[in-house]
């Protein structure tokens, strides 16, 4: 992600959070950290996946992907070290995949950046929290 990209979410995000309790996002938190994460995911995730239901992707769509089973999109071919991970989509599991994919499951053909800081993970988990 670029600087200027990050830049912006977090302009987004701080335009709509300042003065919000630390324990409890107000409605216009979380529709920015929302935003935030769509423009990350915009930049580092739409390439290969899609947030849009009638877009096709080279990747499997993530609409619904928390609290999914990984691997079960049906019509999408899986490498086999992930039909075979176990793994649900909970936002830990999620973060640990965004930080290090590879790492976590080894044999996986997804490659990409790893995403190790935390706020644009939060950002990211919020947006694909939002995709239903």
């Amino acid at each position: 992600m670029t600087h200027n990209t990050t830049k912006l979410a977090l302009a987004a995000l701080a335009l709509c959070v300042v003065g919000a309790p630390a324990i409890a996002m107000s409605p216009a938190g979380e529709e920015a950290m929302n935003k935030a994460g769509q423009i990350m995911f915009e930049h580092r995730c739409r390439s290969c996946h899609a947030d849009d239901p009638n877009a096709k992707s080279y990747g499997p769509s993530l609409i619904g992907v928390v609290g999914r089973k990984a691997g079960s999109v049906a019509g999408f071919a899986y490498s086999d070290a992930m039909k075979a991970s176990g793994i649900v989509w909970t936002q830990e599991a999620l973060r640990a995949w965004i930080a290090d994919n590879t790492g976590i499951m080894p044999g996986t053909r997804m490659k990409h950046m790893s995403i190790t800081d935390k706020n644009e993970q939060d950002f990211i988990l919020a947006y694909l929290n939002s995709l239903k």
